[in-house]
């Protein structure tokens, strides 16, 4: 498996790495090393980071879809039959309404 990474000096060029390139490079450096103060995270796109407490491509934002008219009336009827049903004192939960005693 070949994994490729953005070159750093701003061209449009890339580099490969294999897998054992990859490994023998994390097993090299030393996990005592202190950060330096100017030291930024690591991102895929090379886009920085910004407030995001979860990279994009591990978590993306949700979109929100449409809210038509007839989606929130379903919605709302839905929601209105559950609260009537269970006010009532009945029991849904086996899709036939029964007393819950």
């Amino acid at each position: 498996m070949e994994t490729t990474s953005g070159t750093d000096d701003g061209d449009a060029g890339t580099q490969a790495w294999t897998d054992s390139e990859l490994t023998e490079l994390a097993l090299a450096t030393s996990t005592d090393e202190e950060l330096a103060d100017d030291a930024e995270p690591w991102h895929l796109d090379g886009a920085p980071a910004g407030d995001a407490l979860l990279p994009e491509w591990y978590m993306p934002v949700p979109q929100a879809g449409g809210r038509t008219p007839g989606r929130v009336f379903a919605v709302g009827m839905i929601i209105a039959a559950l609260l009537i049903v269970n006010g009532a004192g009945l029991c849904v939960t086996y899709g036939l309404p029964e007393i819950a005693w």
